[in-house]
């Protein structure tokens, strides 16, 4: 691979030209543009960074929503020599001013109004900062305070094609392209230095693992900050030259999903807990004869899943058992929730419960899990529709190498690797040994090379009786209960360890109103602590070695979120910020004793 990301665009805008590269909601109007025009705004939009002194090792940080405008400013930078960092739209005005200042940018391109009131709070704290942009229509009401995107881009036209051309001749694989900041669960978030290489050689090897066409429609709306939507939405996309839809607000995903029809669907986990929230909900409604079949077609459709995840299509008897099923069943669901194009399922950024991966195999959906860190561009190993083993992460995928260090930790070295922190040498120098990325993951492998993550090495818990214990298996037990939303467990340098639980919203108003509670009191209601104490009891406890049993809880009443401080922008669960705030209602839980 010679060429770079931008390279492959010039590419599409020639052999792809009038075919849609990404469909965007303009006023309540869908609108298409073309891989041709693509190129073109994006040419225009590397012409105005030239026109404003901006080039090779400048840096340009992008706090937005998933839209155009995002991936034409990260794509521009990148054509003229420079680095991408996106933003979090969530941050908080100080984290911000950390990231552009960290970044030492010249330019930032942001969302509206809101987003530029963050900027302007720690105006006079960013001396890097040159030039303030506004995305879309909003520019027009913000007079001297920024530039509006349409102002913007002209700054381009007086840029001659030879001097763009020129500096996409200059470009080379192994120059810095991306700052991937990284969600700071432990600190102040380090900037992860990709290059063009790491870009076009991942997306390429990824795009062959999962067996992705130019034909694949996408919904971009995971925040475009993270490395896996970066490449799913901007990399990926050029690569095999398919078309991506914008969705502005992730929370809209189910409207745009039932727009798009997507081919391939890739989720958080948290994404997919909503889904199996509400068709668990949907099929726990059906009665008799209707039950009957549910109950009838989802155990056909384990038995399908179990055959097509060793690359077989079922057969025979369960050939046919599979059409009906699907027929009067899964094809009416998949067509309900917008996904009866989608030939991919996958999850990733996070761990997934093996409950929700076999409930939505019972119903013919196969997640496929994938595993991977932005030091890493994003994917390291996945399951593919033909090689699936639940509860793994699926086998390394072509180009990288993967082992298990002495002490379990996940180690892997190929052209997907990070360059390195920007301003951090300490820490590149504790990742990168011997070209081989120390990920802080541990795992094993099975006899098959199906990869299991165990743990995070930095999450272990140590008791006070000195034994170590991994959280994470525990916790996806624990939010596998059909009660629990969320699950942090603690117990270091304690004798046992206790949770910490938020409740999963539609089956906590399920259990208040079939028991005659009010909502607002079932947190602290007798019934409901009963009830989570018994299905610890059989459904935890019982998979785990003594020394791994939960043996009291807290109920939180409120879910854990990025607004009030608990995860991180992609989920993760910020432990020091729990430990720290609820560090009253733990102290209350071990004063209680033990009740498991």
């Amino acid at each position: 691979m010679t060429e770079t990301i931008i390279h492959l665009l010039e590419r599409n805008a020639v052999s792809l030209a009038s075919k849609p590269a990404y469909e965007d909601k303009v006023s309540g109007t869908w609108q298409q543009t073309d891989w041709a025009e693509f190129n073109r705004l994006t040419r225009q939009a590397a012409g105005a960074m030239l026109s404003l002194g901006l080039g090779q090792g400048d840096v340009v940080t992008i706090l937005g929503n998933n839209r155009p405008e995002w991936t034409i400013s990260a794509l521009a930078i990148m054509r003229v020599g420079g680095i991408a960092a996106g933003v979090y739209t969530t941050n908080a005005p100080d984290e911000v001013a950390y990231i552009v200042n960290h970044a030492e940018s010249k330019l930032i391109v942001l969302e509206d109004e809101s987003q530029l009131e963050k900027v302007e709070k720690q105006r006079n704290n960013l001396p890097s900062l040159q030039h303030i942009v506004v995305m879309g229509g909003a520019g027009q009401a913000i007079g001297d305070r920024a530039t509006g995107w349409d102002d913007f881009l002209a700054l381009g036209d007086a840029v001659e094609e030879g001097e763009l051309d020129s500096k996409l001749d200059e470009l080379r694989l192994d120059q810095v392209a991306d700052f991937i900041y990284t969600s700071g669960t432990t600190g102040p978030p380090k900037a992860v230095m990709l290059t063009h290489e790491n870009l076009v050689w991942t997306a390429d090897a990824l795009a062959k693992a999962a067996d992705l066409t130019s034909d694949e429609a996408m919904v971009s709306y995971l925040p475009l900050s993270h490395i896996a939507e970066q490449l799913a939405s901007i990399h990926i996309a050029i690569t095999k030259g398919y078309t991506v839809t914008y969705c502005h607000d992730g929370l809209q995903v189910t409207d745009f999903i039932s727009h798009v029809r997507p081919t391939a669907f890739f989720g958080v986990p948290r994404v997919w807990e909503r889904f199996y929230s509400g068709v668990s909900a949907q099929l726990n409604e059906a009665t008799g004869a209707k039950a009957a079949i549910v109950s009838w077609a989802r155990g056909v459709g384990r038995k399908v899943t179990a055959e097509r995840v060793q690359g077989r299509e079922p057969s025979g008897l369960l050939a046919v058992q599979s059409h009906l099923a699907d027929r009067l069943v899964f094809a009416k669901l998949r067509e309900a929730l917008g996904l009866n194009r989608t030939r991919r399922f996958i999850s990733g950024a996070a761990p997934i419960s093996a409950e929700i991966l076999d409930f939505f195999a019972s119903l013919g959906i196969q997640i496929l899990e994938i595993y991977g860190q932005s030091e890493g561009s994003g994917p390291t190993t996945t399951n593919t529709a033909d090689a699936t083993r639940f509860g793994t992460v699926g086998q390394r995928i072509d180009g990288i190498e993967v082992k298990i260090s002495d002490d379990g930790e996940i180690l892997f070295k190929g052209k997907n690797v990070f360059a390195g922190y920007f301003k951090d040498e300490a820490a590149t120098a504790e990742t990168l040994v011997d070209g081989w990325l120390h990920s802080g993951d541990l795992g094993q492998f099975d006899d098959d090379g199906y990869l299991t993550i165990t743990g995070r090495s930095k999450d272990i818990i140590i008791t006070s009786g000195g034994k170590n214990v991994a959280p994470k298996n525990l916790e996806g037990a624990l939010t596998a209960l059909e009660l629990v939303g969320q699950a942090v467990c603690v117990g270091e340098q304690q004798r046992y360890l206790v949770a910490l639980l938020t409740l999963q919203p539609e089956a906590a108003d399920r259990f208040a109103t079939e028991n005659g509670i009010d909502r607002a009191d079932l947190a602290t209601h007798p019934a409901l602590r009963n009830r989570l104490e018994q299905d610890i009891t059989q459904d935890v406890n019982s998979q785990f070695a003594r020394v791994e049993h939960i043996r009291n809880f807290a109920i939180i009443d409120h879910e854990f979120s990025v607004e009030t401080g608990e995860l991180t922008p992609t989920f993760k669960i910020k432990r020091a910020m729990v430990n720290e705030k609820y560090a009253e209602s733990i102290q209350q839980v071990y004063e209680a004793g033990q009740v498991i």
